[in-house]
């Protein structure tokens, strides 16, 4: 059993970022974040002022998945209201198709609906079809493309939203039934 059966979601903290660089340079050699890029948003993660949802999946004392998204807010016509944007969301080689990558959405999309968004938003790689499945499945839409960018490589990113997050944390009603994944936005 792994993945989706044994791993544990817990918030992301200081003392995991050497754990998730690892896995972050192993997945994303060429576009990896930088320590300094975890420590500054997990800075904005705790707190009354919290805009920042990290976690991770840890199976036994190993690191095998994290997700992470930033809210902010906006003024409109109807009031305050916030949207999200997910930054991340990784899974070790060795538990795609678990279920594992549902279940790190799952929880940002939770952590989106506690934060009162009306909207979460992504970018994902052109070439990665099996993200692109599980966003789809989760309710999210493709709404544009930004030209070259992933670097290096010149990658196009497809841009993707989902209008009311609360309707998709929970994927049996969902109809998700899409397993585990690798993917970085």
């Amino acid at each position: 059993m792994t993945g989706t059966e044994t791993a544990v979601l817990r918030e992301m903290r200081w003392w995991d970022i050497d754990s998730v660089l690892e896995l972050e340079r192993d997945l994303f050699p060429e576009d990896a974040w930088s320590r300094g890029m975890f420590w500054s948003e997990l800075a904005h993660a705790r707190g009354p002022g919290a805009t920042r949802r990290y976690v991770v999946a840890e199976e036994g004392e190993r690191i095998v998945g994290y997700a992470g998204l930033t809210t902010s807010g906006a003024e409109s016509d109807e009031g305050p209201t916030a949207s999200a944007d997910i930054q991340t969301i990784a899974v070790t080689r060795d538990h795609w198709g678990t279920g594992l990558g549902s279940r790190l959405l799952t929880e940002l999309l939770r952590a989106a609906t506690a934060f009162e968004c009306t909207d979460v938003m992504l970018e994902c790689r052109v070439d990665n079809v099996r993200a692109q499945k599980l966003y789809e499945r989760f309710g999210f839409e493709v709404i544009g493309v930004r030209r070259g960018y992933y670097q290096p490589g010149n990658v196009d990113a497809l841009v993707m939203r989902l209008t009311d997050p609360s309707t998709s944390v929970n994927p049996g009603t969902s109809g998700n039934g899409v397993q585990g994944t690798e993917i970085h936005g």
